[in-house]
């Protein structure tokens, strides 16, 4: 084959303009501050009041403000003041809480303000909360808030609940209400002493505007606006996501107060001190469900932060959980943290085969939970990152103990085994699985979602099972189709993971509280004895009394086994020598504008 002057000579002109793009490229990250980085799951929307998912409650956080957040560096985790204009005034039966707005906060731009500039109010912070109530809204964040008994909201929903009635968002009720532009005030049944957690929760709790989700109605989820530092640019759903400085954020500059023993955080605030609010230009969120692209995506420069190591890549990132000495070269900074996080595997309590309360029910979820090596799962697929979990309450939060020990993590397949055959469930017609007592086939149903990491602890689970004679079978989908169905009741076992929303553990008791079933309590457990003890610590201070009711709330989910809770996660997150300033917090999600891209040392 001849090569003719013109084919080299378009073959040059295509070089050149490749090399010029890239140079375009190259000079667009130093003229634009970029934070890139990937979720492994994808986003279900971005209205709080609708969410439930870590992921999308991380993307909200960033849009919307609530009322207090937390100083980014302190450790133990201190709340401070966020559009509130100082610490609220309590009253000293933790019943009211009066909170005073900063004027002069406004939201992102949006056509539902009929090009006027809106400024954010009390009333924004009512309605907002009463949207939670709203049962049109089903909202999975109801069962947390009715939990805090303000007075009259739950009357607005039994009203709304009546036939061919709404919501009635214009009825003041003394729960909440606006004293004037800028004041609101809570007001509970009930002694409430960590109510403030609630108010620092901008993923959940932050404020929307009336006319927004009016316009917007059920396509809600698809159009945020807060008046958070960033709002949303871009998306293609579970695919990517891009998010711009909002141009009507406040002026706002970073303050923190670490410990003084702190090296790592005294470090970060001589580097950040006094620099506005938000540093970074634009942030894009990728969806890469699998471990190897979301790794070599970090690796090759790709992303500025890799959050949540892969495990499989564990051994060859942190060897002896030390940074390997080819990232260290690089100038990556790790940081690795006990997550305060739980990971689970519940039992639908209204399914015909592991749910029921008799004694023969609770004997197979026990058996289950014996015969299930959590160790394994731990040394296998989770590379040694996590540590065995005794109960819901996460590390780092109120009411965690590493001496507390109960059979939840004990691996006992001779004991498993001893339940079943006691318990009937046995091999009735041969063919070697156990039936049902009733004769029928003994079989679970385990909701599981399509990546690899999901395969491994898959491959733990029919190990376990099949040495028990116990047959198991995978139901694969997305997340947010599986989140779905959980809520519906729809899944007989799902195993997921509990991230703590605030510094207090008894949060994570909420997942067995019967009247948030199908929300967080996605069980669906009901015990009257344990909502008793909920709701009775709820209302104690902090103190050994309060922490003895609180184990003694897990030794009752122990027993009657709704969840396998199996392990707490440690976490090791990756950044790249140009993106300044990252540590993570155990509460906060609203990272993005506490970091900074140091564009002479990004790579060219």
């Amino acid at each position: 084959m001849t090569t003719t002057p013109r084919f080299l000579g378009a073959c040059l002109l295509l070089c050149l303009a490749l090399l010029e793009a890239g140079r375009a490229q190259a000079q667009s990250r130093v003229d634009e501050k970029l934070l890139r980085y990937a979720f492994p799951i994808s986003e279900t929307g971005f209205d709080p009041a609708q969410l439930s998912d870590l992921y999308s409650r991380i993307i909200t956080a960033n849009i919307f403000d609530a009322l207090y957040g937390y100083d980014y560096l302190a450790r133990p985790v201190k709340v401070r003041p966020n559009v509130a204009a100082a610490m609220p005034v309590i009253s000293d039966d933790f019943r009211t809480y009066t909170v005073t707005i900063r004027p002069g906060i406004y939201f992102a731009d949006d056509p539902a303000f009929g090009g006027k500039k809106r400024e954010l109010t009390a009333q924004d912070f009512v309605y907002s909360y009463k949207r939670i109530f709203d049962p049109k809204t089903k909202s999975p964040s109801y069962s947390d808030l009715e939990e805090e008994k303000l007075i009259g909201l739950d009357q607005l929903r039994r009203d709304a609940e009546k036939p061919g009635a709404s919501f009635n968002y214009d009825r003041e009720v003394e729960g909440i209400r606006a004293l004037d532009r800028y004041t609101i005030q809570f007001k509970m049944q009930e002694k409430r002493p960590r109510f403030i957690y609630q108010l620092a929760d901008a993923g959940v709790f932050g404020a929307v505007a009336r006319e927004v989700v009016e316009k917007y109605a059920d396509k809600i989820m698809e159009h945020p606006v807060g008046t958070g530092p960033f709002k949303l640019d871009q998306w293609t759903r579970s695919s990517k996501m891009g998010f711009v400085r909002n141009p009507n954020f406040r002026e706002e500059f970073y303050q923190a107060e670490p410990a003084i023993d702190d090296a790592r955080a005294q470090e970060i605030y001589r580097q950040m001190k006094g620099k506005r609010l938000p540093m970074v230009d634009r942030v894009e969120v990728s969806i890469i469900e699998e471990a190897q692209p979301r790794w070599l995506s970090f690796l090759g420069n790709d992303h500025e932060l890799l959050e949540r190591l892969p495990n499989a890549f564990a051994y060859q990132a942190i060897p002896n959980n030390r940074l390997a000495p080819n990232l260290v070269k690089k100038g990556i900074v790790m940081e690795r943290v006990p997550n305060p996080d739980v990971t689970v595997t519940y039992f639908n309590m209204e399914d015909p085969v592991v749910g029921g309360y008799t004694p023969e029910k609770i004997a197979l979820r026990r058996a289950i939970a014996l015969a299930y090596n959590s160790e394994e799962e731990i040394r296998l697929p989770r590379r040694n990152q996590a540590i065995p979990a005794q109960g819901p309450i996460q590390p780092t939060t109120y009411g965690y103990d590493p001496k507390f020990k109960t059979e939840m993590s004990e691996f006992s397949r001779a004991r498993a085994l001893a339940l079943l055959d006691m318990y009937g469930y046995i091999d009735r017609d041969g063919d070697g699985w156990r039936d049902l007592p009733d004769g029928k086939p003994l079989l679970l149903e385990y909701a599981t979602q399509p990546d690899a990491a999901s395969r491994e602890l898959n491959e733990i689970w029919k190990k376990n099972m099949d040495a028990a004679g116990i047959r198991i079978e995978f139901k694969v989908a997305k997340w947010p189709e599986q989140l779905k169905a959980a809520r519906a009741g729809r899944l007989m076992m799902w195993g997921l993971g509990y991230s703590a929303s605030s510094p207090d553990g008894a949060g994570a008791l909420g997942l067995a509280y019967g009247p948030s079933q199908g929300e967080g309590n996605l069980a669906r457990f009901q015990n009257a004895d344990y909502d008793r003890i909920y709701q009775q610590q709820q209302l104690m201070a902090d103190g050994p009394e309060r922490l003895a009711l609180m184990q003694k709330g897990v030794k009752i989910m122990v027993a009657y086994m709704p969840y396998k809770f199996s392990t707490h996660r440690i976490l090791t997150d990756m950044a790249q020598p140009w993106l300044l300033g990252y540590r993570r917090h155990p509460s906060a999600r609203e990272f993005w504008k506490y970091v900074d891209i140091d564009t002479a040392r990004l790579p060219r």
